[in-house]
């Protein structure tokens, strides 16, 4: 069973950083892509950052670029999101997604989901 869990979330001032984590399990890293989307209050769920393991590929929305990192660290089965310079419009939940097929970065290319981890960014 693929289980995606994320840690690392909370209140962070603004400039601020903070360094998310998703640890998989039920499946290795090693050739897969894995994305990081985040859900604003009132907004529609969005993908920010994803990456391909196999070769360390990235795609980043105009959002984020610049200011966060994807990562993986397939001996730990783990992605991480650096997040830097963090914006009070950061404010949001954030999903691990295991996707379906590379490159891709959106709703559509989810296969599974973590639960979330809430960020909040204060002014």
């Amino acid at each position: 069973e693929v289980q995606l869990v994320e840690s690392g979330g909370g209140l962070v001032q603004a400039g601020g950083s903070l360094r998310l984590s998703c640890a998989a399990s039920g499946f290795t890293l090693d050739s897969y892509s894995i994305g990081w989307f985040r859900q604003a209050p009132g907004k529609e769920r969005e993908g920010i950052s994803c990456i391909y393991s196999g070769d360390g590929r990235t795609l980043q929305s105009d959002s984020v670029k610049g200011r966060f990192t994807i990562s993986t660290d397939n001996g730990k089965n783990t992605v991480y999101l650096q997040m830097n310079s963090l914006k009070p419009e950061d404010t949001a939940v954030y999903y691990c997604a295991a996707l379906d097929r590379w490159p891709a970065c959106s709703l559509g290319d989810v296969g599974s989901w973590g639960q979330g981890t809430q960020v909040t960014v204060s002014s």
